[in-house]
């Protein structure tokens, strides 16, 4: 939970600073972003790489693992076609690319701001900082009442990393291959999902 708040101030400092015109309108670009992302596409698939441990323990596994982040994506996306029906400024399509990020806010925020313009964005950016503080703090709950799988799905993307110790600690560490899984499997069609979405 400590990460998510240090994450939501740095995004509040954010805001203030452009309020306050603290940096020139031309220093930041989407060229600059889309690099940022780059180096964070990368780190993510170095991280994977040197994991043996993780790689050799997927191997592993039934194929019925896949079922999770299925279920995820297929949820997820279905719920934000739901909720754009309600929301008249914003089309299906670009309510279901914010729900494409799965709690992926560095990535497709910056899709979605390319393609969409930054209010888009910057709603990409909340509803999913709001997705991960949502499975960190009620991952208890979720096991309570919806059974060791929920959280994960809830998690989306964060399920590998951010999320994975409240997943651990509450659904035991038999859910942890499905968790690391589902959040790279999740993780990988986040690019994918929001521009195919954002094209409409």
């Amino acid at each position: 939970m400590k990460g998510s708040l240090i994450i939501v101030g740095f995004f509040v400092l954010g805001v203030l600073s452009g309020i306050g015109d603290i940096f020139p309108p031309d220093f930041f670009s989407i060229h600059a972003s889309q690099y940022v992302l780059y180096v964070l596409m990368f780190l993510v698939g170095l991280s994977i790489g040197y994991d043996k441990e993780l790689i050799h323990s997927l191997r592993q596994t039934n194929w019925k693992i896949l079922l999770v982040p299925i279920g995820t994506i297929i949820g997820t996306l279905l719920g934000t076609a739901v909720i754009g029906v309600f929301i008249p400024q914003w089309s299906i399509t670009e309510s279901m690319a914010v729900g494409s990020g799965f709690g992926y806010y560095s990535l497709s925020s910056i899709f979605i701001t390319k393609y969409k313009g930054a209010a888009l964005g910057t709603i990409a950016l909340m509803s999913n900082i709001m997705r991960e503080i949502f499975a960190l703090l009620a991952t208890p709950l979720l096991v309570r009442w919806f059974g060791r799988l929920a959280p994960i799905s809830a998690a989306g993307a964060t399920s590998m990393d951010t999320s994975l110790p409240i997943i651990t600690q509450y659904s035991g560490r038999a859910y942890v291959v499905i968790a690391i899984s589902h959040g790279i499997i999740v993780d990988l069609t986040v690019p994918f999902l929001v521009t195919f979405f954002c094209s409409f």
